[in-house]
C-alpha cells in the first residue's frame, strides 16, 4: 500500500472526480502550485480557507553538531517554508471520523 499522495495521483483525482481532460487536470494542478511558490518568493503569506498557512522565515547561520563525531560545522543562512494548520483543519485531523 502506498502511502504518500504524488501529483500523478492529484491529477487523476481531478480527472476523475471533476471529468477535465488529464493534460487539463495537470495543468491545474501545475499552475496551482507555481501560484503558491511565486507568491511565497515575493516574500508573500499564501492563505487557503479552511486548509492552513504558506509562509517563508529566514534562518539565521548557526553552527551544527555530528552526534557521532562531535565534529562542529556551519549551516548557512537559508529561506524555510512554514505551513500552519487553520484551526478547522486540526479540527479535522483530530475528529476520529475523517478516515
Amino acid at each position: 500500500m502506498r502511502i504518500n499522495l504524488t501529483k500523478k495521483d492529484l491529477v487523476n483525482l481531478v480527472y476523475m472526480q471533476i471529468g477535465f481532460s488529464k493534460s487539463i487536470s495537470e495543468n491545474l494542478i501545475d499552475e496551482f502550485f507555481s501560484i503558491i511558490i511565486s507568491n511565497l518568493k515575493k516574500e508573500k503569506k499564501v492563505k487557503i480557507s479552511n486548509f492552513g498557512t504558506f509562509s517563508i522565515r529566514q534562518k539565521k547561520i548557526r553552527i551544527g553538531r555530528n552526534p557521532k563525531t562531535k565534529e562542529e560545522k556551519i549551516i548557512s543562512a537559508r529561506k524555510v517554508v512554514l505551513f500552519k494548520p487553520s484551526k478547522e483543519f486540526k479540527n479535522f485531523l483530530n475528529d476520529n471520523n475523517y478516515e
